[in-house]
């Protein structure tokens, strides 16, 4: 395994648990913990708990019990959601939020210290009938039966693999940070709140809700290369927000080290997988953040693989047959999932792509609620159908929600072998 990210440490554990020799080689010299917050919805937050991480992710997480939706231009609440229980007893599995930093301690506690490998640049690997040769920067060889890319969004072993994909700027960026609870005694930590306007605003609890993460999805120049840490300054923040009233502007005054994610797009990759090489997470299926997928859906490529790696026989037939398997469950399921998250930058709701009025917001809060209402989640396209209105953005809402709700419902576990998920359940 290349890379330590979330993905990485999702495989490696799933790998270890059931038995597999797997090691995890990091370029960086230290295991980083950066980050703001992120989502885990219901299709990864049930793997974590199977792997028995529920305790440890209700001590840092936080299960929000609403989302509120706040109207432009004066930040009145127009509708809340409903999630925490409901949501839960839904899909099955809790709809967390929680502090990259703190998921990572969780993963990275599951794989033993003498399995990760920091300081250790993939640099070239070639694939032979025993098994991969592994170069790296320091000049060392390692050979393994099979190679898997979790290197991230600039990964090398999908460049050797699929050859390099154009990156095509989508016009926003996302400015993320985070503010301590205790300055913005306003918001209730046990909320997450979206603020739907020129600019998108959303807050959500981390750290067990003593601090929140904030990131605002603003139109920018391309500027910095693609990189969720680059930094950005408090300026670029009030420009992003310079439609909202003070009141709005005042929430993440109290912010710090602001981040700035450009947000790029990719076409989908037509294979990830050769007999003895495949890719994981963001090195196969890059994706706009509009979803909050983008680590669930590397956290279900992990356990997925552990999954085909586990049930193939030992060998080279056993091992393409694994990765071949592998790849026909996720390429076309993330195809999806990434489509979907394309699709959702209408979220945003500027003059030109779309209704920033409050009748605007408040329809978009009553889909919302009108398609969670609806306990099965297979007729959400039946009832999205009967619901039609003239209006283009909020009927591009509705489908959005009906693809959130079949992305939150997956078991990729269950899916690949539902005796060994009830197992482990």
């Amino acid at each position: 395994m290349t890379g330590a990210g979330i993905g990485g440490l999702t495989a490696a554990a799933a790998l270890h648990r059931r038995g597999i020799d797997v090691h995890v080689y990091e370029r960086a010299t230290t295991l980083r913990e950066e980050g703001v917050g992120m989502h885990l919805g219901p299709n990864a937050t049930r793997l974590l708990h199977r792997m028995g991480l529920a305790e440890r992710l209700a001590e840092v997480a936080v299960r929000p019990d609403a989302l509120e939706i706040r109207a432009f231009p004066d930040g009145r609440t127009v509708a809340r959601q409903e999630m925490g229980a409901a949501w839960e007893e839904e899909f099955g599995a809790p709809y967390l939020t929680v502090h990259r930093g703190d998921l990572y301690r969780v993963l990275r506690s599951l794989v033993p210290d003498h399995r990760v490998h920091t300081g250790r640049e993939l640099t070239g690997y070639e694939e032979g009938a025993r098994g991969v040769t592994l170069h790296f920067a320091d000049g060392t060889l390692t050979r393994a039966s099979a190679l898997i890319g979790a290197d991230g969004v600039h990964s090398l072993v999908r460049r050797r693999l699929a050859g390099a994909a154009p990156a095509v700027y989508s016009g926003d960026s996302a400015l993320r940070g985070l503010v301590d609870a205790a300055d913005v005694p306003e918001l209730d930590p046990r909320l997450m709140y979206m603020y739907a306007g020129p600019t998108k605003l959303l807050l959500y609890p981390v750290n067990g809700g003593r601090a929140f993460t904030y990131v605002v999805v603003a139109p920018t120049p391309e500027g910095p290369a693609e990189s969720w840490t680059s930094g950005a300054t408090p300026a670029a923040l009030d420009e992003a927000l310079a439609a909202w009233p003070p009141a709005v502007r005042a929430l993440l005054g109290a912010g710090h080290d602001v981040r700035r994610w450009a947000l790029y797009d990719r076409e989908p990759l037509e294979r990830w997988s050769t007999a003895r090489t495949t890719l994981l997470g963001d090195a196969a299926h890059p994706m706009l953040p509009h979803h909050g997928q983008g680590a669930n859906q590397a956290i279900e490529d992990g356990v997925a693989l552990a999954v085909c790696l586990d049930e193939e026989r030992p060998g080279a037939a056993g091992v393409a047959a694994a990765l071949a398997r592998y790849e026909s469950v996720r390429r076309p399921h993330t195809t999806r999932v990434r489509d979907g998250s394309r699709d959702g930058t209408h979220h945003r709701r500027s003059p030109e792509r779309g209704d920033t009025t409050e009748k605007g917001n408040t329809t978009m809060a009553n889909n919302l609620n009108n398609n969670r209402n609806n306990n099965n989640v297979n007729n959400l396209n039946n009832r999205n159908n009967n619901n039609r209105n003239n209006d283009l953005n909020n009927n591009n809402l509705n489908n959005q929600v009906n693809n959130a709700a079949w992305v939150l419902a997956n078991d990729v576990e269950a899916n690949l072998n539902p005796l060994a998920a009830n197992v482990a359940a």
